[in-house]
């Protein structure tokens, strides 16, 4: 599927707005491991975890599928679409 520099953008975009949920549940709850979480705890990290792995995997195809269209070095792409988007370093 092809998709604009824009698409690819507003993509990483909401991945960071996912990584970040998964951090703050983290910083609500302890370390994975860190303590004993309840039942519904766990279930809400790994739902989030989850949501933030399958857009970062997302992401990635879409910025290998765009550099090898345009005839760009990936990581080159990589490296505009997370500038773009404000990605924390």
């Amino acid at each position: 599927m092809a998709h604009t520099f824009e698409e690819l953008v507003e993509k990483q975009r909401t991945a960071d707005a996912a990584h970040a949920q998964v951090e703050q549940l983290r910083r609500q709850y302890g370390s994975p491991g860190s303590r004993s979480w309840s039942g519904q705890q766990s279930q809400t990290y790994e739902t989030a975890w989850r949501a933030w792995r399958d857009l970062a995997r997302d992401v990635q195809a879409a910025v290998t599928a765009y550099a090898k269209e345009h005839g760009e070095a990936r990581p080159d792409t990589e490296t505009r679409v997370r500038n773009a988007a404000g990605h924390p370093e």
